[in-house]
C-alpha cells in the first residue's frame, strides 16, 4: 500500500455558546480546524485534524498543517502509511518541532492502518483500558451567576468534572473559586485553570486564600519553574498543561515529581504516536494523565476517544469531548457520549470520516488520487 495523494482542508469551528473566555483575557468565537486526508493506491483513506484554541495558542497556528504538508508531503507520498513510525520518523527528520502540525498526518496513518486490519484504533495501540472515559466539561469566563448556571446545565447532562476557567485578575478569581467550588456535590470534581495566567505572588494569594476547599490547581504560571514554586508552597494538588511538551518535559516532571497529574493534549506533544509513549511514561511513574486536545471537531475527538480508551482506567482522570464546543463538523459521525463519558467507536480505523459538505474544497492538495 502506498500513498498517492495528500489533501488540506480548513473549515471554521464557531463556539457553542459563543464566546470562550480563557487564561489572561483570551477568548475565541471561532476555532480554525486544519484536516488532512490521506489517499492510497489500496481505495483507504484516512483523516486527522489539527484545531488549535486560538492563533496564538502554545505557537500553534493553523497554518501551519498547510506549511508542512509543502515540505513533508513530496517524501511522504509513495510511503506505507501503516507504517507509522516510519511516517513519524520521515516527518521529524524533514521539520525539527512543528509537532502540532505533524499531529493530523500521523492521526490519519493510524486511522489507514486500522482500516487495513479491520480494527479500531484503540485496539492497535494496545487494547480497551477503559469504556466510557469521564469527561470534564469547561467553565469559560463568565459572571458568577452565569458559572453556576452553566455547570447546572452540565451536570444535568452527566458530566461530573469541571474545569473552571481562572487567571483574568487574581482577586476576582479568589471569589469564582469560592463561589463554586463549594457547590460541588459528592464525587464531583473541579479544576481551576489559570492557562498559565498568574504571576508566582498571585497564585500563592488564591492558593492561601481556597487552602478550606477541595479542587485542583492547574497551570498557574507560565513556566514550569514558576509553577514549582507555587507547588512547594500549597497543599493542593497541581495539574500541570501547557508545560507538558514531550518526553523531555515528562521525564523532568517525573524526577521532580512535579505534578499530581498532568494534561496530554495530543497535537501539543506531537501527534498520537508521540503522546502514546508520554502517556505510557507518565502511567509507569504511576502519574495520572488527563486525555486531551488543544480543540477540534469530530476528528480531532475520534483520535482522542482512541487515546482515552487505550489508557489505564485507573490513571485516566478525565478527558473530553471537544465536537459538542462546536457548531460545525469535520467529520461523522462523531464519538458517542452519555452520562458524562466518552466512548471510542469499534469500527475500523478512527470510525469517522471526514465531513466534505463542511470543509468544502480542499486548500491544497499533493499527489493524484490512485
Amino acid at each position: 500500500m502506498k500513498i498517492t495523494r495528500i489533501r488540506i482542508f480548513k473549515t471554521d469551528l464557531p463556539y457553542v455558546d459563543g464566546s470562550y473566555g480563557w487564561g489572561a483575557g483570551n477568548a475565541i468565537m471561532v476555532a480554525k480546524a486544519s484536516v488532512v486526508v490521506v489517499d492510497t493506491d489500496a481505495g483507504l483513506s484516512g483523516c486527522g485534524e489539527f484545531t488549535p484554541c486560538g492563533e496564538n495558542y502554545m505557537v500553534a497556528h493553523s497554518e501551519g498543517v498547510e506549511a508542512l504538508a509543502r515540505l513533508v508531503a513530496p517524501a511522504l507520498i509513495g510511503e506505507d502509511p501503516r507504517q507509522v513510525a516510519r511516517i513519524e520518523q520521515i516527518m521529524d527528520h524533514l521539520v525539527q518541532g512543528h509537532g502540532y502540525a505533524k499531529a493530523p498526518f500521523d492521526a490519519a496513518c493510524w486511522d489507514i492502518a486500522g482500516k487495513a486490519l479491520d480494527a479500531p484504533v484503540w485496539l492497535l495501540l494496545g487494547g480497551k483500558l477503559t469504556d466510557g472515559a469521564p469527561m470534564y466539561r469547561v467553565a469559560p469566563h463568565r459572571g458568577t451567576e452565569e458559572t453556576i448556571a452553566e455547570l447546572e446545565r452540565h451536570r444535568a447532562a452527566g458530566y461530573r468534572q469541571f474545569q473552571i476557567k481562572v487567571g483574568v485578575d487574581w482577586a476576582v478569581d479568589i471569589d469564582r473559586i469560592r463561589a463554586t467550588v463549594p457547590l460541588l456535590k459528592p464525587g464531583e470534581k473541579a479544576m481551576a485553570d489559570a492557562n498559565q495566567g498568574w504571576r508566582v505572588d498571585n497564585a500563592l494569594r488564591v492558593a492561601r486564600a481556597t487552602r478550606d476547599l477541595d479542587f485542583i490547581f492547574e497551570q498557574p504560571c507560565r513556566t514550569y519553574e514558576e509553577c514549582q514554586q507555587v507547588r512547594m508552597r500549597i497543599d493542593l494538588p497541581m495539574k500541570l498543561d501547557e508545560c507538558v511538551t514531550g518526553i523531555h518535559a515528562a521525564q523532568r516532571i517525573v524526577a521532580d515529581r512535579g505534578a499530581n497529574l498532568v494534561c496530554l493534549k495530543i497535537s501539543n506533544l506531537g501527534g498520537l504516536s508521540k503522546a502514546r509513549r508520554v502517556r505510557d511514561f507518565f502511567v509507569d511513574n504511576r502519574i495520572p494523565v488527563v486525555a486531551e486536545d488543544t480543540w477540534g471537531g469530530e476528528i480531532a475527538t475520534a483520535t482522542l476517544a482512541h487515546f482515552a480508551a487505550s489508557t489505564p482506567q485507573e490513571f485516566l482522570q478525565n478527558t473530553t469531548d471537544l465536537h459538542n464546543y462546536n457548531t460545525r463538523s469535520t467529520g461523522a459521525p462523531g464519538p458517542k457520549t452519555a452520562q458524562g463519558r466518552l466512548f471510542a467507536s469499534d469500527a475500523p480505523g478512527l470510525g469517522v470520516t471526514p465531513d466534505f459538505a463542511s470543509l468544502g474544497e480542499p486548500v491544497a492538495t499533493f499527489g493524484e488520487a490512485a
